[in-house]
């Protein structure tokens, strides 16, 4: 049963709808948005961050949560590890099975390589199956890499790798095709023509998408082309330490049957770590929009090997996450819910904000207007505000929803809500890992032969990601590592695998004062005691 002040702010938002659509607030200025971001953004609460003491970014903070992870103790002692005997013997080892380890894999065996996945999960079980929105290109004739770079360089505070953002914007269109080739099914207007919309922060339409589920849709073809190249897969298998050759080189991984507990070797030429984010950490709180396996392995993995970490203080987190009802707190609604024409409304039925301002401005900006103005809507388990999807059809005539958001449509159908004809609630959730391990444009860390690729990597994005440039991200440098591993394995002579580099980081702990119960990588959350905060 809805309150009263929940009713009356619902037909308040009804009431204003006709007006609200004629009226769009004017984008912030860059001080604006500066003294926003730093009052209500997340990544701005400095006691939620912890200073490292120990690791390649000894002196850096990273949110507290991961920090335990990063300074935890291994899940082996190497002395009980056996090295000798491998059971698996690759050229080159992807850990993680979304879109770019199985981007990598496919380009490695193009290459000629020997390649094997290990994921903790399944293939696919990752959060490119669960992006919605789409995948931005500049591959319209009025658009171009230039321009697509200048908005990401800027949504992202400037703080890019140049190199790093050069590379994925120049090589989004041959991705596009890449995809298309392969068999992802694309919005298409009838003449086969691709259909493109608006993202935050984007200057022009290049979002393609396949209705609002376009990772679902690519990490499916990603995954029967895998499994039709018969590249061998280990599901259930989580790599819980990188193994390094006498010279230090990556050299394969000590892995966990999660099923059985046993312990396996794996010996690779090169190893790419692909294994995702961070959001079923749950920093400060949050909800997430991720799946359940993205626990920060691969930064804990790379870290305990000795490569850098770049940005590892900064987190997306996605403006509009289900609020309510509470089955779904969390869930990603995708932002071409607003590229469609929903605003956003807060509980008296005022628009508050431009509604394609980039997602840390977003954020920050609803959680300035639930927790300072007092105008958030009360949803008996939280805070939220109106996102007025009924705006969409308004705008765009009667089925537009079922046609581009489907997904969303029956997402919140379930529980009895029809957004054609209701707005929703939604509260900033966490999404995406702008920080993550160190790498050069070839996708090496600071150690040979250890490659990244997707959202374990930081630097691409700078300090905020633009909706659209992470499935991007993770088929560019999915294939970018998957060619240059497989390039480096060629000429790779492995010596004798060694785990020293984990008794160093044990004294390293040691020499620092530390002492903890806690081992990494996590691997899967924890929810025994029912809120993520305690955990």
């Amino acid at each position: 049963m809805y309150s009263e002040k929940f009713q009356a702010s619902l037909k308040a938002v009804e009431a204003a709808r006709a007006a609200n659509i004629a009226y769009t607030p004017d984008r912030m200025t860059a001080d604006e948005k500066d003294k926003l971001l730093a009052t209500y953004h997340p990544d701005y609460r400095a006691d939620q961050f912890e200073t490292l003491k120990v690791g390649p970014n000894k002196g850096e903070k990273v949110p507290r949560e991961l920090a335990a992870m990063l300074e935890a103790n291994a899940r082996i002692k190497p002395e009980d590890i056996d090295l000798s005997n491998p059971d698996y013997d690759t050229d080159v080892l992807v850990i993680g099975g979304g879109g770019a380890g199985s981007s990598a894999a496919i380009e490695a065996d193009n290459a000629g390589a020997k390649v094997m996945i290990v994921t903790k999960l399944r293939i696919g079980d990752a959060n490119t199956m669960m992006a919605e929105g789409g995948i931005q290109a500049a591959d319209k004739p009025n658009d171009s890499p230039a321009i697509h770079f200048v908005d990401a360089y800027g949504g992202g505070h400037f703080a890019a790798k140049k190199e790093l953002l050069y590379k994925l914007v120049t090589e989004a269109p041959d991705a596009i095709k890449w995809l298309n080739e392969l068999g992802v099914e694309f919005d298409k207007a009838p003449d086969g023509t691709m259909i493109t919309t608006h993202g935050g922060g984007t200057s022009r339409k290049r979002m393609h998408a396949a209705k609002d589920y376009s990772g679902a849709e690519i990490m499916r073809t990603l995954r029967d082309e895998v499994l039709n190249r018969g590249i061998p897969v280990i599901d259930f298998t989580a790599a819980i330490e990188i193994i390094k050759d006498e010279d230090g080189k990556a050299a394969g991984a000590v892995l966990l049957n999660m099923e059985t507990g046993d312990i396996l070797i794996a010996k690779a030429k090169t190893v790419i770590i692909a294994t995702g984010g961070a959001g079923r950490m749950h920093y400060q709180g949050f909800p997430t929009s991720n799946h359940y396996g993205a626990t920060a392995d691969g930064l804990v993995l790379g870290y305990r090997a000795g490569a850098k970490l770049l940005y590892a203080d900064t987190l997306q987190y996605h403006p509009t996450g289900a609020a309510y009802p509470e089955q779904i707190f969390g869930a990603l609604v995708t932002e071409k819910v607003r590229s469609l024409g929903a605003k956003l409304v807060n509980c008296n039925g005022e628009v508050f904000m431009h509604p394609l301002e980039t997602r840390d401005v977003a954020a920050a900006s609803i959680i300035r207007e639930c927790d300072d103005r007092g105008n958030g809507v009360d949803t008996g388990t939280g805070l939220g505000v109106w996102l007025d999807t009924p705006m969409i059809e308004a705008i765009g005539g009667e089925g537009t929803i079922e046609k581009r958001i489907p997904a969303m449509m029956r997402m919140f159908g379930k529980y009895g809500i029809d957004i054609r004809k209701e707005p929703i609630l939604v509260y900033p959730t966490l999404h995406y890992q702008n920080g993550g391990l160190d790498i050069t444009p070839d996708g090496m860390t600071g150690v040979e032969n250890l490659f990244v690729a997707g959202e374990a990597v930081g630097g691409i994005h700078g300090r905020n990601r633009l909706m659209g440039n992470s499935l991007l991200d993770v088929i560019v440098f999915g294939r970018n590592a998957g060619i240059h591993a497989a390039e480096k394995a060629k000429e790779t002579e492995t010596g004798a695998l060694t785990l020293e580099h984990v008794n160093a980081f044990a004294k390293e702990l040691k020499d620092a004062g530390i002492e903890t119960d806690l081992v990494s990588p996590k691997l899967l959350p924890t929810y025994t005691h029912g809120n993520p905060k305690h955990q």
